[in-house]
């Protein structure tokens, strides 16, 4: 029979392993918050979503495609129903992106206070780590947003910089790079407009869905 000494040993070794499998459960999961109108979503936007997410270490990217943006309210824009099914087509190139409805089921103005404090209170997201993304235009205007300092308790500021376009951040931000891709929401629905192709731009499946709904076409009423 062993000693006692020897018992604790072979306790000891035993229990370790319980440790370091209770110390890596207890690293929270990674959360990234990736909001916008995407009207429509484009290479640009997956780019720099892989970008942050690798960056990161993301666990998860969550797209959340806007009902309203508050930033731009008079703004025409195509429905939220067909905003939506393009965002689910462009996020099955990774395994890490997710699709959240939640701005789009709430309807009226999209604040991002208001969504995080949902992601908040859902037990999946209760313990995560979350980061909010955004571009660096955005975070120059970030004070002026509903409940800033709400938001900068919930979660942290991820800023997108391209070529150090992001300047200085403050305390619980984080600059992010990303790789520059020359193409915006605005550029594609123009080239559609202007009968330009979009070969590229946008994934074949967005690209059918635009012509399916007859969307951005130069006279005619967006859904």
């Amino acid at each position: 029979m062993p000693s006692a000494p020897a018992k604790r040993a072979v306790n000891g070794a035993d229990a370790a392993p319980d440790r370091a499998l209770k110390a890596s459960s207890a690293i929270p999961r990674r959360v990234g918050v990736f909001g916008g109108t995407f009207d429509p979503p484009h290479a640009g936007h997956v780019s720099v979503a892989t970008d942050v997410a690798d960056a990161l270490g993301l666990d998860e990217l969550v797209w959340i495609p806007a009902f309203r943006s508050p930033h731009k309210p008079d703004r025409p824009q195509t429905s939220a129903a067909i905003r939506l099914e393009m965002v689910r087509l462009v996020t099955n190139a990774d395994t890490r992106f997710r699709v959240d409805d939640c701005e789009i089921t709430r309807e009226g103005p999209s604040y991002a206070v208001d969504t995080l404090r949902d992601m908040r209170s859902a037990p999946t997201h209760e313990d995560a780590e979350i980061v909010l993304i955004m571009g660096a235009d955005q975070y120059a205007a970030f004070d002026r947003w509903r409940e800033p300092d709400s938001i900068r308790r919930m979660a942290t500021i991820a800023v997108m910089d391209r070529g150090g376009e992001a300047g200085p951040v403050g305390a619980g931000v984080c600059r992010v790079p990303v790789g520059r891709v020359d193409v915006s929401s605005t550029e594609i629905r123009e080239r559609v407009a202007r009968g330009v192709p979009i070969e590229g731009l946008v994934t074949d499946e967005v690209a059918a869905v635009i012509e399916r709904e007859g969307l951005y076409r130069e006279g005619l009423e967006r859904p």
